[in-house]
């Protein structure tokens, strides 16, 4: 069957020159965006529940930009005046430059990863007698845990923010060819909002080993994988399975 409709369970890119919009042009297909989680800060009384004072901390890790906005959110919230020398440890460039936002870049102590939290891991353990804050979502990839308990640093974990499903009713009577899922938590959205979902015709589209063992979990069929040796990104495992279902277009 061919492909007219995509949704991408994801906000529209803000960049003019996003693969999705090459690919709505080249193929004459419709992609629209649509969130299917947000995220939602803890409050300052929420976590000072949690028994999280900043003054104990010398060095923050963070794992996206949401742990940055939501840090200084809380610091702000607990009028915590943050130290200039307080150290970030970033898990990759774009988070060490988002930080910019919030810090003056050349005043700070910056260390940054490449990418994978694991690779933080010599600079962790370089400053290994600090003490670590851990600003986190309720969904921490679990590969955090276990590299800092094999470090034997002082950490510590705090539910700094919460991934929320988002409300889609909006999209009851709304048919899609093809649905582009990211994480494990846009599965269950999908479901969480449509409970009776038959999948019938729909393409499945799913990014990463854990969202496939989400979408099977939940009985569904996937028919577009990413990343594949032959198309490490979503839009191009989309683009290579429209090009061969809308042959003859």
């Amino acid at each position: 069957m061919k492909v007219k409709t995509i949704l991408v369970s994801q906000p529209e890119p803000k960049v003019e020159n996003s693969p999705y919009f090459e690919l709505q042009n080249k193929h004459k297909v419709k992609v629209d965006f649509r969130s299917f989680i947000h995220v939602e800060g803890v409050n300052a009384k929420e976590i000072r529940l949690q028994k999280i004072d900043l003054n104990n901390f010398t060095a923050i890790i963070l794992t996206s930009k949401n742990s940055v906005d939501h840090f200084f959110r809380v610091a702000d919230e607990m009028r915590y005046k943050v130290p200039e020398g307080l150290k970030y440890f970033c898990q990759s460039e774009a988070i060490a430059f988002y930080l910019q936002k919030y810090v003056v870049y050349r005043k700070r102590k910056i260390y940054v990863g490449p990418k994978d939290f694991a690779d933080l891991s010599p600079l962790i353990k370089k400053y290994k007698d600090e003490k670590f804050l851990l600003p986190a979502s309720d969904q921490l990839n679990p590969d955090a845990p276990v590299t800092l308990n094999n470090l034997k640093v002082d950490w510590t974990q705090a539910t700094f923010y919460k991934t929320v499903v988002s409300d889609l009713s909006d999209l009851a009577d709304v048919y899609y060819d093809v649905l582009a899922f990211f994480s494990p938590s846009g599965i269950k959205s999908l479901f969480t909002n449509f409970p009776d979902f038959e999948q019938n015709n729909t393409r499945i589209a799913v990014f990463g080993s854990t969202t496939q063992k989400a979408a099977l979990e939940k009985g569904l069929r996937i028919d577009i994988l990413a990343p594949t040796p032959e198309t490490p990104s979503m839009t191009m495992a989309l683009e290579k399975y429209i090009t061969e279902a809308n042959k003859g277009k």
